[in-house]
């Protein structure tokens, strides 16, 4: 009877974490949208001069700057370039997280950028939304818990239970 209710608090648990994934990734996305946004205002002016004096190539922007007998311009080069490379990060990880809700799940658990999940994870907010795939993910989450640790003390029980001695072959009981 106890491991029935243990069941049920398992699922509970897991129920109440797994509504929270959606709300966790959607606000991880919405932290992304923000830093991109940020970082394509303040790169816009690099990217016009590159648009008006190379063709686009903020590589050859970059290599312009690292070129020149100015150390002023030398020192420009690295935070262009460093810019430019949380430009092109951020922009990948927005395109990431811009499929189905699956896939965005997957990415967020294995593959996120490690800054913004940083901040996610400090500044989330718990909630409990009622939307489909915050009650499939909770269900899902909570199944698979309850299910697992059924698992567990069906196998602690099996280790631990005395074993039951059966009879040789053909011998008699007297």
């Amino acid at each position: 009877m106890v491991a029935n209710y243990l069941r049920l608090v398992v699922f509970a648990l897991g129920l109440l974490v797994g509504i929270q994934v959606p709300g966790f990734v959607d606000q991880y996305a919405k932290r992304v949208s923000a830093h991109h946004a940020e970082i394509v205002r303040n790169f816009a002016g690099f990217q016009d001069a590159a648009n008006r004096y190379f063709g686009g190539s903020v590589e050859a922007l970059i290599a312009h700057h690292a070129e020149s007998p100015d150390a002023v311009f030398k020192d420009e080069a690295r935070t262009i370039r460093t810019m430019y490379q949380r430009l092109t990060a951020l922009t990948a990880e927005r395109e990431a997280i811009s499929g189905p809700i699956l896939s965005q799940f997957v990415h967020v658990i294995f593959r996120p950028n490690r800054e913004i999940l940083g901040e996610t994870r400090a500044e989330y907010t718990y909630a409990v939304p009622l939307n489909a795939a915050a009650i499939v993910s909770g269900v899902a989450i909570g199944a698979v818990l309850a299910l697992l640790s059924e698992a567990l003390w069906t196998g602690i029980v099996r280790v631990f239970r005395p074993r039951r001695r059966h009879p040789a072959a053909g011998a008699h009981p007297h």
